[in-house]
């Protein structure tokens, strides 16, 4: 077995883990980690002219509140859309009006503007199953944030969301990952990592 194959299987044991505490979460824990992660992600994006985020799921941090607080921040934001087949994100802007798309991810109804219109953005705010403090994320595993990054401009700050356990020491990498620049938890509220 390669050295590749030992950091994929590391990886993809730590993200079952850190997926099934996830889901062992409270309806209550949810709320108050939504909360918290909400008010210190909006103080830390204050300012940011374009944004790209995304519309959390059920389990993740914000869920039930992102991205409708956004609009506090009279910023233009762009929400992922994941296409009918391929791994390549697409992005539209945030009018408020979201629907179910692929694997029943929220994302916004109107004009996609393609893989590219994420270059656009001062800060993007990433999905994370775990970061590391180096800036290590951990994702879902299938790829669309690692291709989604490539279009990023130089400078963007990236910004990951997780619970407070999932902020951790270090995480497996490989080559291709691209580490955050800040991570937000429940609370630590926002932490610079670079």
């Amino acid at each position: 077995m390669t050295s590749a194959d030992d950091v994929t299987e590391a990886k993809v044991a730590l993200r079952a883990r850190f997926l099934a505490r996830r889901e062992a979460r409270s309806a209550e824990e949810r709320a108050v980690a939504g909360a918290a992660v909400t008010t210190a992600l909006l103080r830390g994006l204050a300012g940011t002219r374009t944004l790209a985020a995304f519309a959390p799921d059920p389990t993740e941090p914000g869920a039930g509140r992102l991205p409708a607080a956004f609009t506090q921040l009279r910023s233009r934001v762009l929400l992922p859309v994941v296409p009918p087949d391929g791994r390549e994100l697409s992005w539209a802007v945030d009018t408020g009006r979201l629907a179910p798309g692929r694997f029943g991810l929220l994302e916004p109804v109107g004009p996609r503007l393609g893989p590219t219109a994420i270059g656009a953005a001062e800060v993007v705010v990433v999905p994370a199953v775990a970061v590391d403090r180096t800036g290590v994320r951990l994702g879902r595993g299938g790829g669309y944030y690692d291709r989604a990054l490539r279009h990023v401009r130089p400078g963007a700050r990236l910004v990951a969301l997780v619970f407070d356990d999932e902020l951790v020491d270090a995480l497996p990498v490989e080559p291709h990952d691209r580490r955050v620049t800040a991570v937000v938890t429940p609370s630590g509220g926002w932490l610079d990592l670079t």
